[in-house]
């Protein structure tokens, strides 16, 4: 278990110091500022959409080493998915970063999420942890609205 865990803390640790996707976007179709007022982070994500898929994403700005690990796994695992699929992704990470679902029976499932299931013990880290995710999802609805943690 603690070598999981081990691996897991190089995932979160690796995508913090090499974000995936983290430059802006060329002509998104959409865009969405997501701020956590608690810590202070703040990440922008750019979306652009061909039909119901998602052609292309990415994201700046700054935040904690788990809100960072947590947009660049997200954009990576996001790309080329469709509306659909990104819903079932999001509601599989939230329910992992709230402790309901178990990571050690949900790895084939989960995939690099399983990384972040620590952050369930640590329930101030949840908004660190899902900002990205819940801004993602204003994108995807197309509200263009802001998002906060609070």
């Amino acid at each position: 278990m603690s070598a999981l865990r081990e691996l897991y803390q190089q995932v979160i640790l690796d995508h913090n110091k090499s974000p995936r996707n983290y430059h802006p976007l060329v002509d998104p179709t959409r865009t969405v500022d997501g701020y956590n007022p608690l810590c202070g982070d703040h990440y922008k994500i750019y979306v652009k959409m061909d039909g119901d898929r998602i052609d292309d994403v990415s994201f700046t700005g700054t935040g904690c080493a788990i809100s960072k690990a947590s947009a660049s796994v997200m954009s990576a695992m996001v790309k080329g998915k469709t509306r659909e699929e990104v819903e079932r992704i999001f509601n599989d990470f939230h329910a992992l970063v709230t402790g309901s679902i178990d990571a050690d029976k949900n790895l084939d499932r989960l995939g690099k999420l399983a990384a972040f299931s620590g952050v369930s013990e640590f329930p101030a880290r949840v908004k660190c942890a899902s900002l990205a995710w819940h801004t993602l999802h204003a994108a995807l609805q197309g509200t263009g609205a802001s998002v906060s943690t609070e």
